[in-house]
């Protein structure tokens, strides 16, 4: 069935206006997922050097690629929020806005003037989003963190620990992306709906430490249910059984296996000719090393082949570069969802878990800083 073009069609959040304060991931992917759904947003940054994401590298045209992939179809306006005039320019922007989206410190947006409080009296249909990395209030809201630390203050960075018992360094911003953009969104639609049953604004306080949780949820279960709190190696997918494992292959590839189930198990069991191995919860170090041994006989294609057609689980680990050649994420569409712009260069957009039917077909380039400046702020 074909998409209607993005002219054709009307979008989700049409019509809803979204000031956004936020800077580097969090905020800007919050902001990012709600401009691709029609909303439009306005990236309030300070003159002169902007969002700090602007500065990174590598650079795709004037700005950072990271900038570049998570401010498509954004309008940024530049205010000196500290100044009498800035501040005023801020709350002539909110005054008839939808969401407003702020990551400072908590207090920060009370001493600028540009408080839930402040402006709720301005303007009291207002949905106020607080994205911050221990919420606004506890012993630790005030203490400065990156995604390592919450991951590590919410328990699972222990989870990741190796035969040594050092964790792993994470290989993914759970804490931003998952625990903080998506939550934001999440919780900013809800309160769009809600509003449109009692007129009233809302304020959302997004913990992004709080919201990792419910990743372990296995982990809380077991621990809050039965006293066995899960301990790296110990539990069903921490390393404690050799049906989800990661073994290395003879050309030192890597095979993801997890058929946790009997029946994948079984078949599993059958493609590596190993079937007397088939009771692993006698002993499942042992059960473990054994498969290890034989997976290490033979090369990741050759294993490659051998499974194919049969329902095991199993897949090669891949780099980043070989996963965006994927026929199964080609097929899919992934990476064909539009493109960025720079100087005569495009890469694709960054692929976003919204359905085609909600998102514009033409993600839009990302603003320069202070572009919208005079169509924005001249009243």
């Amino acid at each position: 069935m074909n998409t209607p073009s993005s002219s054709a069609k009307t979008l989700p959040l049409a019509g809803v206006r979204v000031v956004d304060f936020s800077t580097l991931l969090p905020g800007p992917l919050c902001g990012h997922l709600l401009a691709q759904a029609g909303a439009e947003v306005v990236k309030v940054e300070r003159p002169g050097r902007g969002d700090e994401m602007r500065s990174y590298v590598p650079k795709f045209g004037e700005d950072s690629v990271n900038f570049v992939l998570l401010n498509q179809g954004k309008r940024s306006v530049a205010i000196d929020l500290k100044s009498a005039e800035g501040r005023e320019q801020a709350l002539a922007l909110v005054r008839d806005a939808d969401v407003l989206i702020e990551q400072f410190r908590p207090g920060v947006m009370d001493r600028l003037g540009l408080g839930w409080e402040a402006l709720q009296a301005v303007n009291p249909r207002l949905i106020y989003c607080a994205i911050t990395g221990w919420g606004q209030s506890g012993p630790l809201a005030d203490i400065a963190a990156h995604d390592l630390n919450y991951q590590a203050e919410a328990g699972m960075l222990g989870l990741t620990a190796g035969s040594d018992g050092a964790p792993g360094l994470p290989n993914a911003l759970l804490a931003d992306i998952a625990g903080g953009a998506y939550p934001a969104m999440m919780n900013i639609l809800l309160a769009l709906r809600s509003r449109d049953a009692d007129g009233q604004g809302r304020y959302i306080d997004v913990a992004m430490a709080d919201n990792l949780f419910t990743f372990v949820y296995w982990g809380l279960g077991n621990g809050f249910g039965s006293q066995a709190w899960t301990v790296p190696g110990g539990d069903l997918v921490t390393g404690g059984t050799p049906r989800y494992q990661v073994y290395r292959t003879a050309d030192n590839s890597y095979l993801a296996c997890a058929p946790l189930e009997q029946k994948f198990w079984e078949n599993f069991l059958a493609v590596i000719e190993a079937p007397h191995l088939k009771d692993d919860a006698t002993d499942p170090r042992g059960t473990r090393d054994a498969v290890a041994a034989i997976i290490a006989s033979r090369s990741a294609q050759e294993w490659l082949r051998r499974f194919e057609g049969v329902d095991a689980c199993v897949s090669i680990v891949k780099s980043l570069e070989e996963a965006t050649r994927s026929p199964q994420f080609a097929a899919r569409g992934v990476f064909s969802g539009g493109a960025a712009h720079a100087q005569g260069r495009s890469i694709p957009s960054l692929p976003l878990p919204i359905d085609a039917a909600f998102r514009r077909d033409v993600p839009g380039d990302a603003p320069a800083l202070g572009e919208g400046n005079q169509a924005l702020l001249k009243s």
